[in-house]
């Protein structure tokens, strides 16, 4: 490393000196004499000399005389740059040798060439401008190893995000252990390894954008762009300029060019939330891309290749839309090339505890609280409840509990909103508010649940196959459960 890159003189600001190389002892004291009351002079009448006095005093600018005895201006400057390449550098002499200082330029790349003899004022200038010149070139060096530093701990911070982000939305971060969410998640692991287009139909708050996005990041398109819009959120209008961008002009407010999110997205996913939402003039232009791969932006007569991947979704029965004349039939099969049908919270009921007590856990952290857990009684009206919001609705339930804690230590059927605490006249409440719920009354909780539901589809039904697809399950694992839980036939009149 360089003197100047490693010298703490050079970063403090101190009074860096001037290093005068000649052979001529004159000249040397009459240039420390026309310095020496601005900067610190060293002197030194060879090349060899000079050197060594780099090697242990701060200097940031040469005056070297171009004829000297042993070692030239040209090849001592040569030396120079290869060693302390931010120091200044200025060429005396007395001779008009051009091949010399055509060298000189070059090889020693000089800051100034003067003539002697020489104007002490126009020296002092020319000096001044050099010593600025050294501390333009450290302060640029500083901003450069700054922004190197910067750029890297950006490119640190970049891939650190984007592994945060693959693993918020991998498909361990979306809970759920019942058969329903299984198959979900199985049919999930198999799309992502294509392009398919995915439709996602689930009722509000199941998660439709969470699992978007994990079939994105669990891709071959994880490192490209993932857009999303709500096509609700947006009449047609701005919807169209928003997938598809603009030309300036295109319409009233177009004051420039815009890109559209499928250009955005290009290389990547694009997921459209609501699709049912759109009307028939966009649902026309959204075949277009997905049957011809172009997009033509508003005001444009040019068409744009885009490599999209379509990820929708929707809560609404397109089948029925499509059949009452409300989505077009064509776009309807070429979204639907793989459905991935969420269930709603209320058919995977064994998955609830699991979601509160991850829920709680965020809401602790956010919110800086300690709650330990639930009682056994707020635990069973949680599984109760219906949850017409689904996911969404829990997550809301329970930060809302945490924000009202206050010095409570656990989650109790009090805490609880005034629709859910309903719930507890049909939940079984046989375990009293004793202590924080552990995992075998967890589990005791949730099988009387399982219990009592298997009971009641089977008589509302009168089969066991009726009930297995009501309850969304596998008839075999239906028998399954009945046999551990000790259902007979005669209990739920099949016998």
């Amino acid at each position: 490393m360089s003197k100047e890159q490693s010298s703490p003189k050079a970063e403090s600001g101190a009074r860096l000196g001037v290093l005068v190389v000649d052979d001529e002892e004159a000249i040397t004291e009459s240039l420390a004499l026309t310095l020496g009351s601005e900067y610190p002079v060293y002197t030194a009448q060879s090349g060899v000399e000079g050197l060594e006095i780099l090697d242990r005093e701060e200097v940031a600018l040469i005056i070297c005389d171009q004829v000297m005895p042993g070692m030239t201006g040209v090849e001592f400057f040569e030396k120079v740059v290869e060693r302390y390449p931010r120091i200044v550098r200025i060429m005396l002499t007395g001779y008009a040798d051009m091949q010399s200082l055509v060298r000189a330029v070059n090889s020693g790349q000089i800051y100034r060439y003067i003539a002697k003899p020489w104007e002490p004022d126009d020296l002092r200038i020319d000096v001044r401008r050099a010593m600025e010149t050294y501390r333009l070139m450290g302060e640029n060096v500083r901003l450069a190893a700054d922004l190197a530093e910067a750029n890297e701990r950006l490119r640190a911070e970049n891939l650190f995000l984007r592994d945060e982000v693959k693993n918020q939305y991998a498909f361990s971060e979306i809970i759920g252990n019942s058969p329903a969410m299984q198959r979900v998640f199985q049919l999930m692991s198999k799309v992502a390894e294509t392009d398919a287009t995915v439709l996602i139909t689930g009722e509000t708050g199941t998660g439709k954008d969470l699992v978007a996005r994990a079939i994105h990041y669990a891709g071959a398109r994880k490192r490209a762009r993932f857009v999303a819009q709500n096509c609700a959120a947006l009449p047609d209008t701005l919807l169209e300029s928003e997938l598809f961008g603009h030309l300036r002009g295109a319409f009233t407010g177009a004051n420039s060019d815009k890109k559209g999110l499928f250009q955005t997205a290009d290389g990547g996913s694009i997921f459209l939330d609501e699709i049912g939402e759109t009307e028939a003039s966009m649902q026309t232009r959204l075949l277009r891309v997905l049957q011809d791969g172009e997009v033509r932006s508003l005001g444009s007569s040019e068409n744009r290749n885009v490599d999209v991947r379509v990820l929708a979704a929707t809560n609404r029965n397109l089948a029925d839309d499509v059949k009452e004349g409300r989505f077009r039939e064509d776009l309807y099969y070429r979204l639907r090339v793989v459905e991935v049908a969420l269930p709603p919270l209320r058919e995977r009921r064994e998955d609830i505890p699991e979601l509160a007590h991850h829920f709680l856990e965020g809401a602790n952290l956010r919110m800086r609280r300690e709650l330990e857990g639930f009682t056994q009684s707020a635990m069973a009206v949680l599984v109760a409840y219906t949850w017409p919001g689904n996911v969404r609705e829990l997550a809301n339930e329970i930060e809302r509990v945490v924000a009202l804690a206050g010095d409570e230590s656990r989650v109790t059927v009090e805490m609880l909103s005034d629709w859910v605490q309903g719930a507890a006249e049909t939940a079984e409440l046989e375990l009293a508010d004793a202590g924080p719920i552990s995992d075998w009354d967890l589990n005791r909780s949730v099988d009387r649940l399982k219990r009592r539901l298997i009971v009641e589809s089977v008589r509302e039904v009168g089969s066991k196959t009726g009930a297995a697809d009501r309850l969304g399950i596998p008839r075999q694992s239906l028998q399954k459960m009945m046999k551990r839980l000790q259902i007979s036939d005669e209990e739920v009149g099949t016998g």
